[in-house]
């Protein structure tokens, strides 16, 4: 045995990583700092630690147990930032469910995940009484009274309400760390545009070390404010939760998303950071210019869920608010890529800094890595951005697997990379950027089209806010691009003006030969509902060829 293998692991050198730390950290060091702003409401961090505390003890009167799941159908208010902390100190796995998503669908990801307690929104709690009419299962449910939510005839479903049921615990639970930071902390489920949705499973590992990422690549500084404009169930917000503990900084909470609000919060409480999907951007550059305001000091918004057009990190730059574009899924803690700026492109024209800062980068601080790989040979593409491979990541920052699902764990881990299904080149300077899904390239006589370059000219036009491009059937070429659109307000525009001008940037076998104006189908991040549009697609399709 080497001298250097005679260092054994022990209690004063390894600790599991997990980012129950993180709390318990800003609770020791910034104890009567606002932790949650909600309205009128400040809580500090150390009311928080104490509040989480209960909360598990509680948890495990209930006699929840290692690895049994807790999930919420909560909107971003104090509870479900609480739940973030409390339900692993327990020693359970978080379930945060999407609050649009459908009463089946909500009673599938329950009975799939074995749910034992349910945390529900007053705003969703007839949504919750439908799911848990189709289960079979019994679950402790516990309402959650929220004095934004405003409604004459709240319903209550629960055995208790949460802060009569979470005064109950005891203010010094003695909580744990888990035996080993690989075991589970959360439970997210993908969209299942396709079939279930699959159940996305996170470490304490992971959480810890993504949070810490979130830090680095936004430089993100101390005792940050932090606005939850992104829905805390998506990804457990982007492992936000977890980034503005270890940051000691300040959560401001938002029920929905409402663009005048947005924009008095960040003038109100200074916010420095905020995420979200490149729809929630676009709804900031449009709301009528009277009721914008153009902020002094520096604010970021991180964005992600798709690349945000050049238009967009053009008008984010003209209401003051710098754009960090990341690129990440569920499956990878939310973002595990990001845009790195390099030296000199703040002298470049906005328009040169816009298209650099819109492709998907570089692995994420502590990402071990992201390539762009051909999936036959599983041998990265060379720097020439021209070449098309899959990005695929390796690393700390990616899920344990699917739950109960090994056959798509093996699938997704293939070759010992995880496998995104995004297509994508990678350019000279080494950074990704993605040409489509691969699912949404359109092949059009034989001719590969990518649906994001087409939207990326529609964008351009001073008429439309949200663009979106499918394949739509046809009996010639196989495939035609069709792009669904919606104008800004006060706009109008023919489909032959689109088309005309999409001529003009265009080659021609690329031009859409379809234009629908449409509101176009969202998820309640802000993704654009491609599946949905296919089928409309289709439809259209159908109708032309009878």
């Amino acid at each position: 045995m080497k001298a250097y293998d005679q260092l054994p692991k022990t209690p004063a050198n390894f600790v599991a990583l997990t980012p129950l730390r993180y709390l318990e950290r800003a609770a020791y060091i910034y104890p009567h700092q606002d932790a949650i702003i909600h309205g009128n409401r400040h809580i500090s961090w150390q009311e928080t630690y104490t509040r989480c505390r209960q909360f598990a003890h509680q948890l495990q009167r209930l006699g929840i147990q290692k690895n049994d799941t807790v999930s919420v159908l909560l909107p971003n208010i104090p509870a479900m930032i609480e739940a973030h902390f409390a339900v692993p100190m327990a020693g359970a796995v978080l379930n945060t469910l999407n609050t649009r998503l459908d009463a089946k669908t909500l009673a599938f990801m329950l009975e799939h995940a074995e749910t034992k307690v349910l945390l529900v929104d007053a705003e969703f709690a007839e949504l919750a009484k439908e799911a848990l009419q189709l289960i079979p299962q019994e679950i402790y449910v516990i309402d959650v009274e929220d004095e934004q939510y405003e409604h004459p005839t709240k319903i209550t479903i629960g055995q208790i309400e949460y802060e009569t049921w979470l005064a109950q615990g005891d203010i010094n639970f003695s909580w744990h760390l888990p035996e080993d930071e690989w075991d589970a902390i959360s439970l997210n489920y993908t969209s299942g545009t396709t079939g279930n949705p699959k159940g996305v499973v996170y470490h304490h590992r992971g959480a810890y070390l993504n949070a810490a990422s979130n830090i680095l690549a936004c430089g993100m500084t101390p005792r940050a404010k932090y606005l939850w404009t992104l829905p805390l169930f998506h990804c457990n917000g982007w492992c936000f939760a977890w980034s503005v503990a270890a940051n000691g900084g300040t959560n401001i909470c938002l029920r929905k998303i409402d663009p005048e609000f947005i924009f008095k919060l960040i003038e109100q409480h200074q916010i420095d950071y905020f995420c979200g999907a490149p729809i929630v951007l676009s709804i900031l550059i449009n709301t009528p210019k009277e009721k914008q305001i153009k902020f002094n000091h520096r604010v970021e918004v991180m964005v992600a869920g798709a690349a945000p057009p050049a238009a967009i990190i053009e008008g984010m730059h003209h209401i003051g608010i710098r754009v960090n574009h990341v690129y990440g899924l569920t499956e990878t803690y939310g973002p595990s890529a990001l845009c790195a700026a390099q030296a000199g492109w703040s002298h470049l024209s906005l328009q040169e800094q816009a298209q650099l800062h819109s492709r998907q980068g570089v692995p994420y601080p502590l990402q071990d890595s992201m390539r762009v790989i051909d999936p036959e040979t599983m041998q990265p593409v060379p720097n020439d951005g021209k070449t098309m491979g899959e990005i695929m990541f390796r690393g700390n920052i990616v899920m344990k697997g699917y739950l109960k699902n090994p056959e798509a764990t093996t699938e997704a881990f293939a070759g010992g990379w995880f496998h995104t299904g995004d297509l994508a080149v990678c350019q000279p300077d080494g950074y990704a950027k993605i040409t489509d899904r691969s699912k949404d390239v359109i092949i059009s006589g034989g001719e590969n089209i990518s649906s994001l370059e087409i939207e990326e000219i529609l964008y351009q036009h001073p008429a439309i806010m949200t663009a979106a491009v499918v394949a739509k059937p046809d009996p010639r070429w196989q495939e035609v691009p069709c792009a669904f659109i919606e104008l800004k307000q006060g706009h109008n525009v023919t489909s032959e003006e689109v088309i005309h001008f999409c001529s003009q940037h265009l080659a021609r076998f690329k031009v859409p030969k379809d234009i629908v104006i449409t509101e176009i189908p969202k998820t309640s991040t802000g993704k654009l509902q491609k599946f949905i549009l296919r089928e409309w697609a289709k439809d259209r399709a159908i109708g032309e060829f009878n």
